[in-house]
């Protein structure tokens, strides 16, 4: 038989796409190349799954606000068809319950990501959509009636088409860029994929020391190497990038949050050799404030050493670190500390320099940066501007964005619009809601 839509990939805009399409009277095929579906969802928050990001009054401008203008002016549509509490609704209606955690974050109440994938299927089963899973695709064609998709065990014939095959990030997940291949075929442009949302690592070794300690709230910025500019300190305006939220010192070098949402200006960078960190480990002070408060703590220490004073405001290990790599001596009368000495202190907690290696790249990749020219894809339907009855949702597109849920919901939005976009443009009348 001929089926009305076959969607390449089970991530999370395949789940999305595949009921939507179904439910609307399409005869729908999803198939999946692992034996599983919805793996990266299964491993996303540290398997808790962070569903999407919570919106204030202003609603879906929250949610394409955290994409670059580009991005956000192509995402409009889709969050419009399906914004974030539509998302929530749609998964709590299969009884997942969910909060909304102090960042914004939205996880299922029960902390586990299965139950989130579970949601999803659950919704795809009751759709009629069907299932093949353990079916990878080896090729694709197309002729005047449509397309022909071929796996290991079979060919399947289809009116339209719907890739949602992911991106390169996680390739363990089975994401390893099947998607640019049959883009490239069908003469679609790809824009150069890299990872994103990647730990970035260092060659210090007082940071690999550091390895386990969280700071649940620190800047990290990305600068070029400027020799006078770090004897006087970075100004912002030097910054390439910077977000303020949660670190974590790794083995390698940094995670959490904060770098992982600027890792993306590493791996695009083509001067990555001379990337360097500055790491501000109290940012809710400015550094002459923080100075001058630093200066009164250390004049009345009486006979307290600086360590006691910097333990104060660091975790132990990151304060020895701190007084070690401005040469102040931790053993040293806080209140014997010189104008300079402080001055020195003061920089290596608000301002401390880290040449920046690299990245842990797409092996732990939470997303990828680059896919499929959104130039090239009607940001209305989600449709090739190239290929008749070709779609495009998820991950395989051009489209990344912060830490957060962000790029859950793009590729949930897109996927929901593709599908709802495929059963407007052909006859359902007489179409089934099953592919049997």
């Amino acid at each position: 038989m001929t089926w009305d839509l076959i969607i390449v990939g089970a991530g999370a805009a395949g789940l999305m796409a595949a009921p939507r399409a179904a439910e609307l009277g399409c005869r729908t095929l999803l198939l999946e190349k692992n034996t599983k579906v919805g793996v990266k969802i299964l491993m996303s928050g540290g398997t808790r799954c962070n569903i999407t990001h919570a919106t204030n009054q202003q609603g879906i401008a929250d949610a394409f606000a955290a994409f670059d203008k580009k991005q956000a002016g192509f995402l409009r549509s889709s969050l419009a068809a399906l914004p974030p509490e539509k998302v929530i609704e749609l998964i709590e209606g299969e009884g997942v319950a969910t909060k909304v955690e102090d960042t914004g974050k939205i996880f299922p109440v029960s902390n586990r990501a299965i139950d989130v994938r579970d949601a999803l299927l659950r919704r795809a089963e009751k759709s009629g959509a069907e299932l093949a899973i353990g079916a990878a695709v080896t090729d694709i064609d197309k002729d005047d009636n449509g397309f022909t998709v071929k796996t290991a065990d079979q060919p399947f014939t289809a009116t339209k088409l719907l890739i949602t095959s992911g991106g390169q990030s996680y390739p363990g997940c089975g994401t390893t860029g099947d998607g640019y291949a049959w883009a490239r075929q069908f003469g679609h442009k790809v824009v150069n994929p890299v990872p994103a949302l990647t730990p970035i690592t260092t060659d210090e070794q007082w940071v690999k020391d550091l390895q386990g300690i969280t700071l649940p709230d620190a800047m990290l910025a990305i600068v070029r190497n400027d020799p006078q500019q770090e004897a006087n300190g970075y100004s912002p305006k030097k910054y390439l990038t910077s977000r303020r939220s949660s670190v974590l010192f790794t083995h390698f070098g940094f995670s959490g949050p904060a770098a992982l949402d600027i890792s993306r200006t590493v791996t695009l960078s083509n001067y990555r050799s001379s990337l360097k960190l500055v790491c501000d480990f109290l940012p809710s002070t400015g550094f002459e404030d923080f100075r001058a408060q630093l200066t009164d703590d250390c004049r009345g220490a009486g006979r307290s050493n600086v360590s006691a004073i910097v333990q104060d405001l660091l975790p132990k290990r990151l304060a020895a670190a701190v007084l070690d790599g401005v040469g102040v001596p931790a053993a040293k009368k806080a209140a014997e500390l010189s104008r300079q000495e402080i001055r020195r202190l003061a920089r290596g907690i608000k301002a401390a320099i880290v040449p920046i290696s690299g990245t842990q790249g797409f092996q732990k990749a939470e997303v990828t940066a680059g896919g499929v020219s959104l130039k090239e894809v009607d940001s209305r339907t989600m449709q090739s501007r190239m290929i008749d009855g070709l779609y495009f949702a998820g991950e395989v597109l051009d489209i990344d964005g912060p830490i957060g849920g962000f790029n859950f919901q793009a590729a949930f939005s897109t996927g929901w619009l593709a599908g709802q976009s495929v059963a407007s443009s052909i006859d359902v009348t007489s179409a089934g809601n099953s592919g049997g």
